[in-house]
């Protein structure tokens, strides 16, 4: 089993959580996901108990050590594109899943970055199907 790193917007807005939680349990099925409680809905409140030294630590931690960043993008975040930007620098696999809806709102650096698997969809069971498609080779 893979080590899964899930990246999705927190601060940058928290509308996308029931998402984030749908696809965090599809993702199980191929690995352990290190960042579980992104999509959780009490996210927010749960953090205020961490420092944001020990959030970011933390963080850095696990993308160091996971096999796959899996980032969903719909949302502009701040956290998300730097979570991408160093697990690239780091070699990892990153998948990017994006809403259809978002359209040429999403951001060039990450639209037009070659390094990055980008996947439009349009429904969850679209994604989930689209999060099939990169692990089931690795089985």
């Amino acid at each position: 089993m893979q080590v899964l790193y899930f990246a999705g917007s927190i601060r940058g807005g928290r509308q996308d959580s029931e998402i984030y939680g749908k696809l965090i349990a599809h993702l199980r099925n191929y690995g352990t996901v290190l960042t579980e409680h992104v999509g959780d809905n009490e996210l927010l409140s749960q953090e205020k108990m961490m420092s944001e030294q020990e959030i970011f630590s933390r963080d850095m931690e696990w993308l160091r050590c996971t096999d796959v960043v899996v980032a969903e993008v719909s949302v502009p975040s701040l956290g998300v594109g730097y979570e991408i930007a160093l697990a690239q620098t780091l070699g990892k696999k990153i998948v990017c899943l994006c809403r259809r809806s978002v359209g040429n709102l999403l951001s060039a650096m990450i639209a037009g970055n070659p390094a990055l698997i980008i996947e439009r969809y349009d429904t969850l069971d679209e994604a989930k199907a689209l999060i099939d498609t990169h692990f089931m080779e690795k089985q």
